[in-house]
């Protein structure tokens, strides 16, 4: 990942695979070719041939077996995805131990976990050689889930908490491709075992409480959050403390990653869920937001800009009340600041029609907090438009509060003046 044109680490090389000791593969008819008595036997037989492990970063090796093994893979998911199939207690096994070996490997740290100088023509991510058989793979097992034979209690003894850990853990891929489709495979197992999900959700937040307080590099944040966007779309009301805490500890302290660009509106999207799903959220979260609020980071401060306009038009007035004060002492700040698309954001708040009818109803506690950072842009700015825009957001107030304006000009005069 790139962050502020500083590269975050590099890995070294793909993943390294145990290849199998024995790689000669004999082709299989096509299961469906077969008379129905022996299409069981020939299920198996696919299944052991597709857990050999072929070495692909020697591209001119085992080139029969390759494509045997490619033939089989494709064959068992035009088979479940097109038949009743009785998946009995071997096939189970057999399925879930293929998916294992195929996938599960350990993610080669990068080779400088500090970061270096960013160099554009060499900060490729690194792709995975043996891509062209986990794809398949990845595309059986879920079919595999979806099937309308599978049983969740039949797979119990083999998709549990040690295989859910394996599977999170390769959400540190490099490759983009492969983080996609586990993105899809975790949420099959999240919606079939029941059982399973508490422990799914306190394992994602231990990846971001690592992700925070120890690495700062994590390749999957945003397929995690996607994940979670659609769960907690899916929590029952009212929200249990659990989540609420989760929303507190795990997902608002991201805000200070270094990274947040790269995941940001996956965070964004989760937050906003649970405040449309609980308003009175609304306080906590702004308050979070606020305490992480970038000092130094422009860019960053235009993305906390947009998610606070999100957040304001989904809480109510009454939980408006009680954070307003901070809400426009930011806005005021931002509203001055020197980089011009952090103040351009800020006055954007003056085109949203529900953020202007809390302004009016709240303008005893706005107004004294806005008419310095107004006043100054009225006076001009660097940028024309931001000029143009200050004068608009100052004449909308002044418009509807012209002699309320005036006590609060003259006050920040003689505050000024004073100090």
């Amino acid at each position: 990942a790139v962050v502020d044109g500083i590269k975050l680490g590099k890995r070294q090389s793909s993943s390294i695979f145990e290849i199998s000791p024995r790689r000669e593969l004999q082709r299989l008819p096509s299961i469906m070719t077969v008379a129905a008595p022996h299409r069981h036997e020939i299920f198996l037989h696919q299944i052991e041939q597709c857990s050999v492990i072929f070495d692909f970063n020697d591209p001119s090796s085992d080139l029969e077996g390759k494509e045997i093994k490619r033939s089989a893979l494709i064959d068992l998911a035009e088979y479940i995805s097109s038949s009743r199939v009785t998946y009995t207690d071997e096939v189970y096994a057999a399925m879930i131990h293929m998916f294992s070996v195929n996938i599960f490997r350990p993610i080669p740290p990068p080779v400088n976990p500090f970061g270096d100088i960013f160099d554009p023509d060499e900060d490729e991510p690194v792709f995975e050689v043996a891509w062209p058989h986990m794809e398949l793979v990845y595309n059986l097992f879920l079919r595999f889930l979806e099937s309308e034979d599978f049983s969740h209690a039949a797979a119990k003894p083999y998709i549990d908490t040690k295989f859910v850990l394996q599977l999170l853990e390769l959400f540190d891929s490099e490759d983009a491709r492969e983080r996609e489709l586990l993105k899809t495979t975790l949420h099959r197992i999240y919606g079939k075992f029941l059982a399973l999900r508490s422990f799914i959700r306190k394992s994602i937040s231990n990846i971001f409480f690592q992700f925070m307080y120890e690495t700062e590099h994590f390749n999957g944040i945003g397929e995690l959050l996607e994940i979670l966007g659609s769960i907690i779309n899916g929590f029952a009301l009212p929200l249990k403390a659990e989540h609420k805490n989760f929303l507190l500890r795990a997902l608002m302290p991201l805000h200070k990653a270094h990274s947040l660009p790269v995941f940001h509106a996956q965070l964004s999207y989760c937050v906003l869920q649970f405040v449309e799903k609980d308003r009175t959220l609304g306080k906590d979260v702004v308050l979070s937001l606020l305490r992480y609020w970038p000092k130094v980071n422009s860019s960053k401060e235009v993305l906390f800009l947009s998610e606070l306009e999100d957040i304001i038009e989904s809480i109510e007035p009454s939980e408006f009340v009680q954070v307003q004060t901070p809400i426009f002492q930011q806005l005021s700040r931002c509203i001055s600041s020197t980089h011009f698309q952090v103040a351009e954001r800020a006055l954007v708040f003056w085109c949203n029609d529900y953020f202007l009818r809390l302004l009016h109803e709240n303008i005893n506690v706005a107004l004294p907090i806005f008419v310095g950072a107004l006043e100054n842009l009225s006076h001009g700015h660097w940028n024309e438009s931001i000029a143009s825009m200050g004068n608009g957001a100052r004449a909308v107030i002044l418009s509807n509060h012209p002699v309320f304006y005036d006590e609060c000009h003259a006050k920040s005069d003689e505050e000024r003046q004073l100090a």
